[in-house]
């Protein structure tokens, strides 16, 4: 039997199934790893062009948090009508917010390298790369257990 949803019912579409915070969490989180790998096999390959890939990827990364948070609060709103979060979905929210902020400084921390190209690259900008993938990775496995994907049994 196939369910009709109106598709210009912002609500109805945002809270379907599938809703759009699951769908569109995975661009963040394939740029930011992504642009990891590049910046990592640039340093270690003493190729500077991979850090400039690694760059532009995580530049669309840390954009593309924004409506990823955006849709998560929505849903959190529209869903549980806003009341006090608990558990694995409180975990989820302050993973997925340092995540974000995470992916932001690491690329703020290319941006401003990429002006002043002469210099080496910053001791702490691999490690930073490293703790914010692995942020990435704690908040997208939280959520596997909220959207069932990582449920027992």
């Amino acid at each position: 039997m196939l369910l009709a949803v109106n598709p210009f019912d912002l609500k109805e579409v945002l809270l379907a199934k599938h809703a759009q915070h699951v769908v569109l969490v995975h661009f963040p989180i394939a740029l930011l790893l992504t642009g990891v790998a590049f910046d990592c096999a640039g340093q270690w390959l003493k190729k500077p062009i991979l850090s400039v890939v690694a760059r532009y990827n995580l530049a669309i990364a840390a954009i593309a948090t924004i409506p990823v948070i955006a849709t998560g609060l929505l849903a959190w709103q529209w869903q549980l009508e806003g009341h006090r979060l608990k558990g694995i979905l409180l975990q989820h929210l302050v993973m997925g917010v340092l995540s974000s902020i995470l992916t932001w400084l690491v690329f703020w921390v290319h941006f401003r390298a990429s002006r002043l190209p002469d210099q080496p690259a910053t001791g702490y900008r691999l490690p930073l790369e490293l703790i914010a993938a692995l942020a990435v990775a704690v908040t997208a496995h939280l959520g596997g257990f909220l959207s069932g994907v990582n449920a027992p049994g």
